[in-house]
Formats: structure tokens, C-alpha cells, sequence
């Protein structure tokens, strides 16, 4: 049996932002960028900037490009080379063939509206069919079942047990590797130890905290930032037309993107140019000062 996977420890901090380039950055992207870059400086750490198109599905042209660029313009500068998941499928095929030389993956041809008609949670009905592993979906017998974590924000997190013990998809028919392989695989290759992102990603995140122990690697920390919602339960988002920030005016979001995590703000702020507002947010960030709540809500796009 594998030594028990331990939390990394953070002597090196190594952490990231991993957007996917589905559309220009909105407010509630800028917050999980610009908590991710304070959190990172403010320990002394490196800040990477990995560009999630996995799902080719979903790419928009040139949207790489634009996140870039804006990011940029907020002076949000990555240390290390861009990383782009579509140019290491090599790297998530060995993962795949590693696993699979474990008898830990099968076949599985099952389709969504079934798995939803059985209440939504797969009962591993293909597990015993020996079902082609080269041409089905596969999924990943779930060994390390991860039911409460702690967020350095969030606080002590439970998730559904049935959840929790899935044997979820890793590859799906069409060929593309799935987000929960794909993600931790980075992380893992990447050396990250902290992951700073937004609140809507703390279900998966016991999901891949046991992909981590699984592959016998060190689990990062984690902290979820509130989401910023137009009204509760309806968050900022690409796929709700959230407005694109400004390039070219980018102190009023940053400004606001300071002030929903919690930084003291104040007038003289304007009369900063934006590596200033940058480096005044390095010197003030404290994760404990964010609010710890899964959404705030805004009362109007801080675009421009």
C-alpha cells in the first residue's frame, strides 16, 4: 500500500491561475486572478499562469490572447512560461496508462441521461463488463474516497459521501481527457502547493484532493474565494454574458477587486498607477481578511 499522501509544505510557494479561454476575463475572473497573484506575492512565491482549453469545445479564437494581454494591463505578470493543457496530452496519456496498468480504470459507456434517470450518482454498472478501454469513456475506480477537507478560507468543508466515492470519468468517448485528471496532473507536474480559486470549485476539489493521494503525490492547500454574484446563486460568469473588465481603464476593477477581498481601500488609491495599486495590495493582502462566505453580491459590473 502507498505511503498516506501528506499536505505540501509551503517552504517554496508555488500557485497559479488556470483560466479557460472560453471568453475575455469578467470581475469575478479578475478576483480569483488578482486573490491568487496576492496570495502567491505576499508569501514570497511564484505565480503561474496555465491557460485550461482541454475542452476544445469551448475555446473561443484569440481568447487566450485577450486573457493574456488583460492580465497584463492589471499588472498581473506570471513567472514562469504560459502553460497550455493542449500540449501535454503525452502527460495525461501516461497518467492514463499508468493507472490503467493498476487495474484501476474500465470501460464505461453509460451516458449522462441514464446516470441522471438512476439520481445522478453512477453506481458502477460497467465496472464488471469489461468494456473496451480504447474506444469507451473511462473511469477511475475511486480508492481514495475524500468526504471533509479544510479551506484556509471556507473553513471545514463535508461532501456528499455518495459523491465522494464515485468512480468518476478521467477520458471521455470523444478522446478528451476530463477537467479532474487534467487539473491535478498540472498541479502536480507544476509543483503547486496552493490553489487560490473561486467558491464553485469546492465540490470538485475533494474529488481531486483524492486523485492526488491516488497517484501518491502531496495535496495542496486550498482557498476558495467568495464568488462575485449578480444576485445570489447566479454568479459572474462567461456563460451568463458577465462584461469583459477594461484594458484600458483598469484601476476602478482592480480597485473593486481589492475591496471585495478585503483590503483596506481608500481615495488616494486612484492617484496610484497600476504596478503601485499592485504592490500596495501585496503589502495590505491577508487571506484572513477575505470574508468567509461562498458569494458576495455586487451591486453592478466594475468595468471601467
Amino acid at each position: 500500500m502507498p505511503p498516506t499522501a501528506v499536505t505540501a509544505p509551503m517552504c517554496k510557494y508555488r500557485g497559479r491561475f488556470a483560466p479557460s479561454p472560453s471568453g475575455p476575463l469578467h470581475f469575478g475572473s479578475l478576483v480569483a486572478a488578482v486573490g491568487s497573484y496576492l496570495d502567491a506575492k505576499a508569501n514570497q512565491g511564484k505565480w503561474l499562469v496555465r491557460i485550461e482549453d482541454i475542452d476544445t469545445t469551448r475555446v473561443i479564437k484569440d481568447a487566450d490572447t485577450d486573457i493574456l494581454n488583460t492580465l497584463q494591463a492589471y499588472a498581473l505578470y506570471w513567472d514562469e512560461p504560459v502553460v497550455y493543457q493542449t500540449q501535454r496530452l503525452n502527460l495525461y496519456q501516461d497518467t492514463v496508462n499508468s493507472l490503467l496498468k493498476q487495474n484501476l480504470i474500465y470501460g464505461c459507456n453509460c451516458t449522462r441521461k441514464q446516470i441522471k434517470a438512476i439520481g445522478g450518482i453512477y453506481k458502477g454498472h460497467c465496472k464488471a463488463l469489461k468494456h473496451n478501454t480504447n474506444t469507451d469513456a473511462l473511469r477511475l475506480i475511486q480508492t481514495h474516497a475524500t468526504t471533509q477537507f479544510n479551506d484556509l478560507i471556507q473553513g471545514d468543508i463535508n461532501v456528499n459521501s455518495a459523491l465522494a466515492h464515485e468512480d468518476y470519468l478521467i477520458k471521455r468517448s470523444d478522446g478528451l481527457f476530463a477537467y479532474q485528471l487534467v487539473v491535478v496532473v498540472d498541479d502536480i507536474e507544476q509543483g503547486i502547493n496552493r490553489i487560490v480559486r473561486g467558491a464553485d470549485l469546492i465540490e470538485p476539489t475533494a474529488r481531486q484532493i483524492s486523485l492526488f493521494k491516488q497517484l501518491n503525490n502531496p495535496i495542496p492547500e486550498f482557498a476558495h474565494l467568495p464568488l462575485a454574484v449578480a444576485k445570489p446563486g447566479f454568479k459572474l460568469s462567461k456563460q451568463n454574458y458577465a462584461p469583459a473588465i477594461s484594458k484600458q481603464n483598469p484601476k476602478p476593477a482592480l480597485i473593486s477587486a481589492f475591496e471585495f477581498l478585503g483590503l483596506p481601500i481608500n481615495a488616494n488609491l486612484m492617484d496610484l498607477n497600476i504596478e503601485q495599486l499592485m504592490a500596495w495590495g501585496v503589502n495590505k493582502f491577508n487571506l484572513k481578511q477575505i470574508p468567509h462566505v461562498p458569494e458576495i453580491q455586487i451591486s453592478q459590473h466594475p468595468t471601467s
